[in-house]
């Protein structure tokens, strides 16, 4: 795996020394490192110093750091004396209850590669663009390139709003612009642009690595104020999708609008068989997106 630049002082290379970061923020980024395999299990982590060099904070910001990791069973051997150790299996990310609320960008990603481990994965999914979801799919598209996965099987669903429909969000904050609305349009690019390559990604498994894939888009015909991930019909991951005023910058212009950025919304995680509470939502969450699936969704083509 190639060491991006903002890893490269754990390969021991020094780096300029960045703005303050919280405790949170670190932990944020070592968290990711250990995920993507950059920290691999087993592996001795640098000291404390040189954490406190290279994020330009104090000591006791990362130590607040590592604390955070050693309570998601990512660290071990964490003292003052010695450099903390990377937990064995710290690749897998914890499921249901066992997992914080974390960032859409943090959380999905371990689980979709988690989901990936099954003979046959089935991947049912809600959300605005599916951003988040084809940036997720990612990583288990890596480890099976490494030779690290090989499912027999992918099926994954997606809903999706609508192109014909008045979206709730985005828009722009003074009133829609009439059918050349521009913020719907960059909205519509963006569903199809994520959608084709999410499809095309899985597709090519197909022919590199002989596995059994299939991918179906239907239309909502209203703005989901959620997202959701049903995983192997055993988990389910849901988040806020928060609306605020943003600026949208279109060609030359840049226009204040209403809308959500679904790639920083908290991810709660569900999963089946972990209390009677995480099972009846798993359930109830694929009664919904099936009733939502075989009665009011239409066909959606990825299309201009």
């Amino acid at each position: 795996m190639a060491v991006e630049p903002e890893h490269a002082s754990v390969n021991g290379r020094k780096k300029p020394q960045r703005p303050q970061r919280t405790h949170r923020e670190v932990a944020d980024e070592l968290r990711a490192r250990i995920r993507s395999g950059v920290l691999r299990p087993g592996q001795r982590m640098p000291t404390q110093a040189q954490l406190a060099a290279e994020f330009g904070v104090e000591r006791q910001a990362v130590r607040g750091a590592l604390r955070i990791l050693q309570s998601e069973h990512l660290l071990t051997n964490i003292s003052k004396g010695a450099p903390a150790t990377v937990a064995e299996r710290a690749d897998r990310a914890p499921a249901g209850s066992a997992a914080p609320p974390q960032p859409t960008t943090v959380a999905l990603a371990p689980r979709i590669a988690s989901a990936f481990e099954a003979e046959h994965v089935h991947i049912d999914a809600v959300c605005l663009t599916a951003v988040s979801l084809t940036l997720a799919i990612g990583e288990p598209l890596r480890q099976i390139y490494a030779g690290r996965l090989k499912p027999a099987k992918v099926d994954v669903r997606v809903l999706l709003p609508s192109r014909s429909i008045d979206l709730a969000f985005p828009v722009p904050v003074g009133g829609r612009q009439g059918h050349d609305d521009p913020v719907h349009e960059r909205w519509l690019a963006q569903r199809n642009a994520q959608g084709q390559v999410l499809r095309h990604n899985l597709l090519a498994l197909r022919a590199t690595h002989g596995i059994d894939v299939r991918v179906t888009f239907r239309a909502l015909p209203f703005t989901p104020p959620v997202k959701l991930y049903l995983l192997n019909n055993t988990e389910a991951l849901f988040a806020y999708y928060t609306v605020t005023r943003s600026e949208a910058q279109i060609g030359q212009e840049s226009l204040p609008t209403y809308d959500a950025q679904g790639v920083r919304s908290m991810l709660f995680a569900f999963e089946q068989g972990d209390g009677l509470r995480d099972t009846t939502f798993v359930e109830q969450s694929h009664l919904w997106f099936n009733a939502l699936w075989e009665t009011i969704s239409s066909e959606l083509e990825l299309t201009d």
